[in-house]
């Protein structure tokens, strides 16, 4: 066992002002997340009430087990956009019936639940995530289609993905609340399992016709687009009918208990997990405000790993790379953390061979990524070649991939064995850059902005959710689910 040892002073002028900006883009972050949480606005969501409807949060808030987290997938996208932020829906992982599930849920309040193309690709990243990590779907539906100006959105993606869900045999429930159109409305006949609330729950697949009224003088007025009207009641066809939108997320409760659902990946190791022995909230100065400054991987360890406890792999070898095993609320994870520099010869061959032994003893990997500014002799000596044998590593590995993105350059822009391209199972970041400059815009490269004080609770949440699938080789070396 190797105990860290990083105390740092919090009294030192570099770590007031990193602290200090790390604080400054929080605020400027809490400020979004409040603008997606109030939806459509104050006049939208109390004639939402006055209607007898849940807001969205509201229905995922029923839907999920009491005092259980839920832990929200990329909440501010759209941020900095022409679309509301939030992208009119909620994504995120929670729990239903001691069962991990999926959960997306339109927001009827701004622009009756439209669709955008950021809409699509969030929805279409939480169908992504319940299906790598065999996560149950709850899809709770109330949507008018397609938002203007941008058009009609590529929503049949939004179909073909659940369809995939079904083929994978991942189940999936939906409960539709009110008016649904356009492409949305085929999500409950794809869906395991549909529940409609009576009198309320209305499905318009065809496409709005034209009609034509006259006006004050007789002549003909401008073609209008008019949806069809459906008669209050009917409701399609429905596995089950709910009298109200409470007993629509009882029933889809209800349905979640009946799947008889079981994780297939190992347990956590050590129950109950060991806190760090260092204060979370020295990581709000762990990523300064200045992308030149250093970053200290070990520090950050510390703080999230169970009892501060990490084995270090090859620390003589390579000056950019510090790679090693450690526990995550009892989860076995390995470290790979990237100093900012570019990889030495003798950091790709640490990492490579890293990555191998990770996948021979089936351990998630944890990626650490902190991009500074590389000086000019350290552009000079990069040799593209030498990351070539780390990216087919990276390829061809199968075990979980997490990343965690700590500063220096944006998720959006970050590349290579860290980003999107390379599909990690979760990817987060830490606010970055200067506030009102270069605090991530919601792009969605990522899937949500965190307070660094939050890491290891949500790393944990994605370690759990991640063991719902199976780990490829946890079979052949004794690591099994009691």
């Amino acid at each position: 066992m190797t105990v860290l040892d990083t105390a740092i002073d919090p009294r030192t002028p570099a770590y007031l002002a990193s602290r200090s900006a790390m604080l400054e883009r929080l605020t400027e972050l809490e400020t979004a997340l409040e603008a997606a949480r109030a939806g459509g606005g104050e006049k939208s969501v109390t004639r939402h009430h006055a209607r007898g409807k849940l807001l969205p949060r509201e229905r995922v808030e029923m839907l999920l087990d009491q005092d259980s987290p839920f832990l929200e997938l990329s909440p501010v996208a759209a941020w900095g956009s022409e679309f509301p932020i939030g992208a009119s829906v909620v994504t995120g992982i929670g729990v239903v019936e001691g069962v991990e599930c999926v959960v997306i849920a339109n927001d009827p309040t701004v622009e009756g639940g439209a669709v955008n193309p950021y809409t699509v690709e969030k929805i279409r990243r939480a169908a992504r995530i319940a299906s790598v990590n065999r996560l149950p779907l709850v899809n709770l539906v109330e949507s008018t289609g397609a938002a203007a100006p941008a058009g009609p959105p590529p929503g049949g993606a939004i179909a073909r993905d659940l369809s995939q869900l079904t083929a994978d045999r991942v189940p999936t429930v939906c409960v539709v609340f009110g008016a649904t159109t356009g492409d949305a409305a085929y999500l409950p006949a794809l869906s395991d399992y549909t529940i409609m609330v009576r009198g309320h729950a209305k499905m318009l697949t065809i496409h709005p016709q034209p009609v034509r009224s006259a006006t004050a003088n007789g002549r003909p007025a401008p073609e209008v687009r008019s949806a069809p009207t459906v008669p209050a009641g009917v409701t399609g066809p429905a596995d089950q009918l709910a009298e109200d939108e409470r007993d629509g997320l009882r029933l889809a409760r209800q349905c979640v208990r009946r799947f008889n659902w079981r994780k297939r990946g190992p347990a956590p190791r050590s129950f109950p997990p060991e806190p760090p022995k260092y204060d979370a909230e020295d990581l709000l100065a762990m990523a300064g405000a200045d992308p030149s400054s250093t970053f200290e991987p070990r520090e950050v360890l510390a703080r999230i790993l169970d009892g501060s406890d990490f084995d270090e792999f090859k620390p003589a070898q390579g000056t950019a790379l510090v790679t090693g095993w450690g526990e995550l609320h009892g989860y076995p994870v390995g470290v790979l953390a990237n100093l900012g520099a570019p990889f030495s010869p003798a950091d790709t061959q640490k990492a490579v061979h890293f990555i191998q032994l990770a996948n021979a003893t089936a351990t998630t990997l944890l990626f650490v990524q902190y991009t500074g500014m590389p000086s000019a002799e350290q552009h000079e000596a990069a040799d593209v070649r030498h990351g070539a044998p780390l990216v087919h590593a990276v390829a061809k590995s199968t075990v979980p991939h997490l990343t965690l993105m700590i500063g220096g350059t944006p998720a959006e822009e970050a590349g290579g064995i860290y980003g999107r391209a390379y599909e990690p199972r979760f990817l987060f970041s830490w606010p970055v850059g200067p506030a009102g400059d270069s605090v991530p815009r919601g792009k969605l490269p990522d899937d949500g902005i965190i307070d660094p004080r939050d890491t290891r609770t949500v790393l944990g949440l994605c370690l759990s959710a991640v063991h719902s699938a199976t780990v490829e080789g946890a079979e052949h070396i004794g690591v099994f689910r009691p």
